[in-house]
């Protein structure tokens, strides 16, 4: 499809699941922060996102404790990092309502990065890319652990647009941090 036919600008939405938890014992499950695992490997995936080129022109993010931890540590890797948003919609989602809220992103951003948590987002990438059977997608249906990252592209006049089955998964990817290696 050439750029005049096509029915918007070429979007891309990137899935981050949060980094590995802790699990403390008296701690409340919005407020468990990132395991020792999560630390090194979430800004591996920050570090995975800019080789990739996939940095985004805008972040959502739980307010839940892990992933701003994730966002955090993610983000430092970059230069410049871009606006952030944190939307307690998106603690405890499942895809309609994570759909929902990017639906309400300005027309402006072309990549949008979502923090987030399983299953919404698994079931989010799923939905979006419909009965493919590419690699990749069997990938999401086997599993998204922590810190998988997902990347969807779509073409479309605005986020509202977006809609399950109108997407390509163009990739996936788990990066890990090294043990014993600094990640902040």
């Amino acid at each position: 499809m050439s750029a005049r036919t096509a029915p918007g600008p070429l979007r891309r939405l990137v899935v981050l699941r949060h980094a590995k938890s802790a699990w403390p014992e008296g701690v409340a499950d919005h407020e468990r922060p990132l395991a020792r695992r999560g630390l090194r490997d979430a800004p591996a995936a920050g570090r995975a996102l800019a080789e990739a080129d996939c940095l985004p022109d805008l972040a959502l993010c739980s307010t839940a404790v892990r992933a701003h931890q994730t966002w955090e540590l993610a983000s430092a890797q970059w230069g410049s990092p871009p606006p952030v948003r944190h939307d307690p919609r998106l603690y405890g989602a499942g895809a309609r309502e994570v759909l929902s809220v990017v639906h309400e992103v300005s027309a402006e951003v072309e990549t949008l990065l979502l923090v987030g948590h399983n299953p919404g987002l698994e079931e989010l990438v799923l939905a979006l890319a419909g009965d493919d059977l590419d690699d990749a997608l069997q990938r999401v249906r086997t599993k998204f652990p922590t810190s998988a990252i997902a990347v969807l592209a779509w073409h479309g006049p605005a986020w509202g647009a977006l809609l399950p089955g109108t997407a390509l998964l163009t990739g996936t990817l788990v990066p890990r941090g090294r043990k014993g290696g600094g990640g902040t």
